[in-house]
């Protein structure tokens, strides 16, 4: 598409002079004219002097960047100072509460160990309770066959009450 030199000038951002510098200097051939007279830009015109213009543009903004840098290194060196300080207290915030948790987990670790050492104590004594508990039945059957252990208990019973009549009996010999 055929372009005016305002219009170029438009859309690569720079002034018409400019333009029209880089247009003279193509061969006669590539540059064209209206019937009013008018420079008229065609597109292997357009892409010459696109080539032309954005060269010394891109060589500029370079050097905007070249310079621009030296200021924002230091506020991105500042910025990078702070995030790596930051980095540093929240891995050692993390690194602190790990251990926290660590010698949390340990603690439990032994208060569980040592229910369950407990548990098993227990279980074994209640094991040796029972036998002793069975010898000891086995034990009152054998002594007295004949009798169950109602007649045992019974029997028992009444010596006590025998004892306390004597006590009863005896404390006025202490008169």
């Amino acid at each position: 598409m055929v372009k005016t030199i305002k219009q170029l000038a438009d859309e690569l951002g720079v002034s018409k002079q400019t333009i029209q510098y880089h247009y003279q200097r193509l061969p006669t051939k590539d540059q064209q004219k209206d019937s009013q007279g008018k420079n008229l830009i065609s597109p292997l015109a357009e892409n010459i002097i696109k080539d032309r213009v954005s060269k010394p543009l891109l060589a500029k903004s370079q050097q905007n960047d070249s310079k621009e840098p030296t200021k924002t290194s230091k506020e991105e060196n500042d910025l990078i100072t702070t995030l790596r300080r930051e980095v540093r207290d929240l891995k050692s915030e993390r690194d602190k509460q790990l251990a926290t948790k660590d010698r949390q987990i340990d603690h439990l670790t032994k208060l569980l160990d040592q229910q369950q050492q407990l548990q098993l104590t227990t279980v074994t004594e209640n094991r040796e309770l029972k036998k002793h508990v069975q010898k000891l039945s086995s034990l009152i059957e054998f002594s007295d066959p004949k009798s169950s252990k109602n007649k045992y208990f019974k029997k028992n019973n009444e010596q006590q009450q025998l004892g306390k009549k004597k006590a009863i009996k005896n404390w006025w010999h202490f008169w």
